[in-house]
């Protein structure tokens, strides 16, 4: 029987990684949609003319969505890999994760004014018109209504770059987010990484996530993946201290769609 943790434990600790510099969260509201439509069997995302046809929809009706009141930005992404991460992580088998547990190829991020305004904007004929496109296209959709709760730096999607939404389940979610913090130091010490935020699920959100991290580099796939996995510390200090700490991470990398 696996001993409940109660509190963080940091293994193979190094002086060089400690809890990373935050500012003040941002007060909007976020609705993150990941869906899956054609994420194919390999960790590489293939292009396919189904997904391609629907990023196109769903870009028009995302201008429909931006004239909503209270919504102040929307943006799509489509999948270039997604890591076989439960290969690597006894916690996210033991969960029942497959290899490709994710599958999400597709993902829109609506910006709102505050958590507040999510339910209005969920309302709306624009968000409908959204997430019937979206429906009728894909075989599995994931919606999760949040607010950011830890912020390195806004991250900017005015411009494109490498994408990282990684997706956190937990047996707690608060030991999690502390973990986070370690890791977030080790990812912009080792991977340069300057900006992120961490969107937690608004109070009564039923979400098998305990929190979502979005981040992005100015940096090539290759060049990124080469990064992480060369480091020995990546195996040594971060799979290490999610598998001690109960903490599974579903990592996909995306570009602007």
């Amino acid at each position: 029987m696996t001993a409940e943790i109660k509190e963080l434990r940091i293994v193979n600790a190094d002086n060089k990684y400690g809890k990373v510099n935050l500012v003040e969260p941002a007060t909007l509201g976020y609705i993150r949609i990941a869906a899956t439509v054609q994420p194919g069997v390999i960790p590489v995302v293939l292009p396919s003319i189904e997904r391609t046809s629907l990023l196109v929809r769903l870009k028009e009706l995302a201008r429909d969505l931006e004239r909503v009141d209270q919504v102040v930005r929307v943006r799509t992404f489509r999948a270039v890999i997604i890591p076989p991460t439960p290969k690597v992580n006894s916690y996210l088998k033991e969960r029942g994760y497959s290899m490709h547990a994710e599958g999400f190829d597709v993902v829109a991020l609506i910006e709102t004014a505050s958590p507040e305004t999510i339910p209005g904007v969920q309302a709306s004929p624009a968000y409908s018109a959204f997430m019937d496109a979206l429906q009728a296209n894909a075989k599995a959709v994931n919606v999760l209504a949040a607010r950011n709760v830890k912020r390195i730096a806004d991250v900017d999607m005015a411009e494109n770059g490498l994408f990282l939404f990684n997706s956190f389940v937990a047996d707690d979610a608060n030991i999690a987010l502390e973990l986070w913090d370690y890791l977030a130091d080790w990812f912009m010490k080792e991977t340069g990484l300057d900006n992120s935020i961490v969107l937690a699920p608004l109070e009564g959100e039923q979400s098998e996530y305990a929190f979502i991290n979005l981040a992005r580099w100015n940096a090539s796939l290759p060049h990124q993946l080469f990064q992480m996995l060369t480091k020995k510390s990546f195996r040594g200090f971060v799979i290490a201290n999610l598998e001690v700490n109960r903490v599974g991470s579903l990592p996909a990398f995306y570009r602007l769609a």
